[in-house]
């Protein structure tokens, strides 16, 4: 079981990697903080202080157009907020 989907890179993220060494992970829903916090030990070699969870739901919309009602969804996920120690870091765009 693949714990790490794979990671988030958006603004937001990256800034608090940049200002408080926490990155983000979309992950496997079954995942508990343990198993994350092993798994990105392991993958990126650095040493985790702190993971925050989220559960996130599908969204469902429709939408009314010319040739009738579409429905859709969004996925479900988890992302995990990883913390790691200070002077660490995680670089995505090196690490494959």
């Amino acid at each position: 079981m693949s714990v790490i989907i794979k990671p988030i890179v958006t603004e937001k993220i990256t800034k608090d990697g940049e200002l408080f060494n926490r990155f983000g992970f979309v992950v496997d829903k079954k995942a508990n903080k343990v198993e994350i916090k092993k798994a990105v030990e392991a993958a990126f070699g650095v040493s985790v202080v702190a993971v925050n969870t989220m559960n996130y739901r599908a969204d469902r919309s429709v939408k009314y157009t010319k040739s009738g009602l579409i429905s859709g969804k969004t996925n479900a996920y988890k992302k995990a907020i990883v913390q790691v120690k200070e002077g660490e870091s995680i670089d995505f765009y090196t690490n494959i």
